[in-house]
């Protein structure tokens, strides 16, 4: 008996130090988890919240009064807004194919073990997404000035017989704006596939090339699915990028000419501190955006085949 006693109680000991140092650790790890939920909640979700609560209020400065569903029913009468959709919508279903494509097939080029100074290609391509929104956004804007260097060149070579009006015809203002986004995000997103084509076993490319495959089929076949993830992840990135799209409009062609390359994201800015203050109408926009990316981004899964979505 007393035996029997003294081996239940060595069996105790264990398990309480066991459960004592569950609870230390646990207690550590949530320590630092609230630190940071806290401040995520303060910085995020709140003016998140904040803003939802506004977008039923109207006025200016802090004289808001609640006007429930009138500014989301503005928003189908606006015609600036409307514009701002309209060219925003363009740019996306234009600009993003574009750049991913392009990101895409850069990306293979690059992971080709034969060619001679990947680093400094790769590099180069890459650099234009470290630069400054604004610096570059106004090299640009002199870039396509009716007396820059693309005209000039243009005209030098032949293929024009008089200047393109880049920033103040409609058509070219916007093909200009999706030349400036295309040379600086395509290299971001050529770097999560060249990541990934660089983890992708060599084994499977030597086994399709005895197999026969030639390198249209290899690309269609092998890369492309192989790619899937990271194409729907840099289709969602790249769509939330264009819907919020705002410095380069602002600082190449402002908006214009007239409208014709106004974003959502500048109309926000507008409506806020460049028309007469009207923030309760400026965050009802705001969530319009919200809607338009879960949308986009509902579609973009569905597309890829994601059952979760």
């Amino acid at each position: 008996m007393l035996q029997a006693a003294t081996k239940q109680t060595i069996q105790q000991k264990p398990r309480k130090s066991n459960n004592k140092l569950r609870l230390k650790n646990g207690l550590i790890g949530w320590s630092f988890i609230t630190i940071a939920t806290l401040m995520i909640g303060l910085f995020y979700f709140y003016p998140m919240a904040q803003a939802l609560i506004l977008s039923f209020q109207s006025g200016a400065g802090s004289n808001l009064q609640f006007v429930g569903f009138d500014n989301y029913i503005r928003l189908f009468t606006d015609p600036t807004f409307i514009a701002a959709v309209k060219n925003t919508v363009t740019y996306l279903i234009i600009q993003v194919p574009i750049m991913i494509i392009l990101a895409l097939l850069i990306s293979v080029l690059l992971n080709d073990k034969k060619l001679k100074l990947k680093g400094f290609f790769r590099t180069a391509i890459f650099l234009p997404c470290i630069t400054s929104l604004v610096a570059y956004s106004v090299v640009f804007k002199y870039l396509f000035g009716s007396d820059g260097i693309i005209n000039q060149m243009l005209i030098n070579f032949s293929l024009i017989s008089e200047p393109i009006q880049w920033l103040t015809d409609p058509f070219w203002a916007k093909v200009t704006i999706i030349i400036a986004i295309t040379w600086r995000w395509t290299g971001y997103n050529m770097i999560f596939y060249l990541s990934a084509l660089q983890n992708v076993d060599n084994s499977i490319y030597e086994a399709a090339k005895i197999d026969g495959a030639n390198a249209f089929q290899q690309f269609f076949k092998i890369t492309i699915p192989m790619l899937k993830p990271i194409i729907l992840f840099t289709s969602i990135t790249s769509t939330i990028g264009t819907l919020q799209l705002f410095d380069e409009v602002m600082n190449i062609t402002k908006g214009g000419p007239g409208n014709a390359t106004l974003t959502i994201s500048q109309y926000i800015y507008n409506l806020s501190f460049k028309y007469t203050p009207d923030f309760g109408y400026a965050a009802t926009v705001s969530y319009a955006i919200v809607i338009m990316i879960v949308i986009f981004s509902i579609i973009q899964f569905k597309v890829a085949g994601d059952k979760n979505a």
